[in-house]
């Protein structure tokens, strides 16, 4: 049974931890008995809540987050680990040194300020958190500390006012046709083309073998990616999916088959050797150049997916069907990245509804 006894004028905490071990602690000189209860009581919680660790055994930051890294390492994929050991080894250096149970919510937005002191990009610092969040996670379900202070955590956000439409670039149907003339090499110019009339990753195309394109379904099946100079299944259910393609692209890619006399199980877009493209030097040599060839200001080879999917919902496509195309995993992240690209009035949509509750009854 716990109790709280007097020894050379301090108070001692007397109990039994759930493991059934017996633990001891002497209080610091003038600590009232009040005081020695009140801490008694926090610990019986804890013991209660089987999370009650001694002092010297309670492991550092750095000790939970070695444990949950290891954890990891077959739970996820390869390059998603390498990252989680990046973050871990270069940005908690100040937590790292700490007891897992003596980091506060206070401590985590201390954390958060000092980064943002430092500039630091806001969605690499999101990253570093979302790693931080697990870790602390982790510590929680294995019974190290009785709550997470991450999820009370005041998150970064965006300082100043931020162009919306200068987030996403889109290149305009001149600027395409613009783009696809000022590459000279057949393969490149069809691999623009793809990634602008499939809204494909740049991992996806890179990954895509002649016997994934159905030539008379006139669709693409994604089920693999290419980045970091591996192949990966795609991450997620709603990417494995099959794209549409026009009737234009079907006759370029029949054609390029033609040309490079590729077999089924070719990559579509490879080195002279046939292995992999390297995406730093497809956009070194090919894309930059042919950007500025056409007058076209320096973007990401992603926004041609963006470009893809602004252009179907200026053409008032469904929003499932653009999620299904993009290999969303829901409707909402589509609408997320792309709603402001969607016109606030539509007096046609207003127009249909009248003639739906008003017409023919004499009212309007």
């Amino acid at each position: 049974m716990a109790c709280i006894t007097k020894r050379r004028g301090r108070y001692v905490i007397d109990c039994y931890d759930q493991h059934g071990k017996r633990y001891r602690k002497t209080m610091k000189a003038g600590i009232t008995k009040d005081a020695a209860r009140k801490e008694l009581h926090e610990i019986e919680l804890k013991i209660e809540r089987r999370t009650f660790l001694h002092e010297k055994k309670t492991p550092l930051f750095s000790e939970v987050a070695a444990q949950w890294l290891e954890y990891k390492k077959t739970r996820c994929r390869e390059t998603t680990w390498e990252m989680y050991q990046g973050h871990l080894r270069n940005h908690f250096s100040e937590l790292d040194t700490q007891k897992i149970n003596f980091i506060t919510t206070a401590n985590i937005e201390k954390f958060i300020t000092a980064r943002q002191s430092e500039n630091m990009n806001l969605a690499s610092l999101r990253k570093i958190l979302v790693t931080l969040n697990q870790v602390m996670k982790y510590a929680v379900r294995n019974r190290l500390i009785d709550y997470n202070p991450v999820i009370d955590a005041e998150r970064p956000k965006a300082t100043g006012k931020v162009d919306e439409d200068s987030e996403i670039s889109i290149l305009t149907p001149e600027q395409i046709r613009a783009l696809l003339e000022a590459e000279p090499i057949q393969k490149y110019k069809t691999l623009f083309l793809t990634a602008i009339m499939t809204g494909a990753r740049q991992g996806e195309l890179l990954g895509l073998k002649w016997s994934d394109i159905n030539f008379t379904s006139k669709q693409i099946h994604v089920k693999r990616t290419f980045n970091h100079n591996r192949f990966f299944e795609p991450k997620t259910r709603q990417s494995i999916r099959n794209i549409d393609l026009a009737p234009m692209l079907v006759k370029e890619l029949a054609a390029w088959k033609l040309i490079s006399a590729s077999k089924d199980e070719d990559l579509v877009f490879q080195s002279e050797m046939g292995t992999p493209l390297c995406c730093f030097n497809m956009v070194r040599r090919h894309f930059s150049p042919a950007l500025k060839k056409a007058g076209i200001p320096r973007i990401k080879f992603h926004a041609l997916r963006h470009t893809y999917a602004s252009l179907l919902i200026e053409q008032k496509e469904n929003i499932k069907y653009i999620q299904n195309q993009l290999g969303h995993s829901s409707p909402t992240v589509t609408l997320n990245v792309y709603s402001h690209l969607m016109k606030g009035e539509n007096q046609d949509a207003v127009c249909r509804l009248e003639n739906a509750i008003f017409e023919g009854t004499g009212h309007k």
